[in-house]
C-alpha cells in the first residue's frame, strides 16, 4: 500500500508528465508554420558570421583526406584569420597543385601559403 507522500508524488509527476505532452501536440503545428514562411534554405548558408579558423582546418585536412589525387595523409594543414597554411612533402608538382586548388574552393579560405608544401626530391 502506497503513503499519501508517494501518491503525492506520483500525482504530481504524472501531472507534469501530460501537461508536457499537451504542449508538445501544439508545437509542431506553429513550428510548421514559422517553417513554411522562412524563405532562408539552410542555416549555414544565410549566416552573417565567418566561419572560423579550426571549422576551415576540419574541412581542408577532410577534403584533402578524400581527393584520390593527394596524399591528405601527407599534408598538415594550418589556419590563421582565414589564411591556410599547408606543409609537407609531396610526391609531385601536380599534388601540390591539387591541394592548392581544393583548398582555394573552401568557403571562408582567403588565401593559402604553400611555402611549406614541397615536392619529394626525385630518386
Amino acid at each position: 500500500m502506497r503513503n499519501s507522500k508517494s501518491t503525492f508524488r506520483f500525482n504530481v509527476t504524472n501531472a507534469l508528465l501530460m501537461s508536457l505532452a499537451m504542449g508538445i501536440v501544439g508545437m509542431p503545428m506553429a513550428m510548421a508554420a514559422d517553417v513554411a514562411s522562412d524563405t532562408k534554405t539552410t542555416a549555414y548558408e544565410e549566416s552573417q558570421t565567418p566561419v572560423s579558423d579550426t571549422w576551415i582546418t576540419t574541412k581542408v585536412k577532410g577534403d584533402l583526406l578524400v581527393t584520390e589525387e593527394v596524399k591528405g595523409l601527407d599534408i598538415n594543414v594550418s589556419t590563421t584569420n582565414g589564411v591556410v597554411t599547408l606543409a609537407g612533402l609531396l610526391d609531385s608538382q601536380a599534388q601540390v597543385d591539387k591541394a592548392v586548388a581544393v583548398t582555394k574552393a573552401i568557403k571562408g579560405v582567403k588565401s593559402v601559403e604553400t611555402k611549406a608544401l614541397k615536392v619529394k626530391p626525385a630518386k
